[in-house]
């Protein structure tokens, strides 16, 4: 599990490194501790490092791995657990819903390539309602901006959604030199767990999801400048927002407050 197998040379159109550290291999199965009654959804098992872990737990487990050339591999080493199943496809278009049965729900691992973190996490989190929770090894950068707080640097669209749904925690970072070939940036594990109840007032998430897009349209702007034609002055301080603050400095209440703004404008224009 430690070494290269299988002679595969990673593939730079998938962004595929692979995981050959052993102690973060066992690290990241440690966290996720998976049992027989869980259901795992592994996205990009790449050659199986990780998979040969968490698979033993005897756990429902469905992998999608999007190049073909690993398919095999795969199935040569993890067809003879009887709940394994492998899906060739590109994990952005996979109907996540379709792997629930008897109402469980999913707990999602994976090494995300950097090309479709983003766009992979926005999909999943509109589907909290069937998934316990995720487990992603990502650039580090990325888990920062995941698990940012209001007033930092890294706080933005990315932080501001997921904490919206889930409690996120940056496990750990995991160097370069864990994988094959090295990447040239820090990797962290993110673990998103969604909320079993809200602790944010009710909200429309896609009215939401607007105002944050709004407010940070353009980062170095302040919000008079960004909400220019959508809210005055008088409206953001009734709300305790100043107009010439920066949208980093506004707390996730203070989006959801926007949000109802928002819609009960709309509901007055019609």
């Amino acid at each position: 599990m430690g070494t290269q197998k299988s002679g595969h040379q990673p593939r730079k159109r998938f962004g595929q490194n692979f995981l050959q550290d052993d102690a973060v291999i066992q690290g990241i199965a440690r966290a996720i501790n998976p049992t027989d009654k869980d259901h795992l959804v592994e996205i990009g098992p790449g050659q199986g490092a990780l998979t040969q872990v968490l698979v033993t737990s005897g756990c429902q487990f469905d992998a999608i791995e999007l190049d073909r050339d690993l398919t095999t591999t795969l199935l040569a080493a993890f067809s003879i657990h009887k709940r394994f199943t492998l899906h060739s496809a590109d994990a952005l278009n996979v109907d996540y819903g379709s792997f629930v049965q008897n109402g469980e729900k999913l707990r999602i691992v994976g090494n995300l390539p950097y090309n479709i973190s983003t766009p992979l996490i926005f999909k999943l989190l509109d589907q909290t309602d069937i998934i316990t929770d995720m487990h992603f090894m990502l650039q580090r950068e990325v888990v920062e901006r995941l698990a940012a707080s209001p007033g930092t640097k890294d706080w933005g669209r990315l932080g501001i959604m997921a904490q919206l749904r889930c409690e996120v925690a940056h496990l750990f970072d995991v160097p370069p030199e864990a994988f094959y070939p090295p990447p040239k940036v820090q990797s962290a594990i993110v673990r998103l767990a969604p909320h079993p109840v809200s602790p944010y007032p009710e909200h429309d998430m896609k009215a939401v999801s607007e105002v944050v897009q709004l407010a940070f349209s353009q980062r170095r702007k302040t919000l008079r400048n960004n909400f220019k034609g959508v809210f005055d002055d008088e409206q953001l301080r009734l709300l305790g927002i100043e107009p010439s603050d920066r949208a980093e400095h506004l707390e996730i209440e203070q989006f959801i407050a926007l949000a109802e703004l928002r819609a009960s404008q709309q509901t007055g224009d019609e």
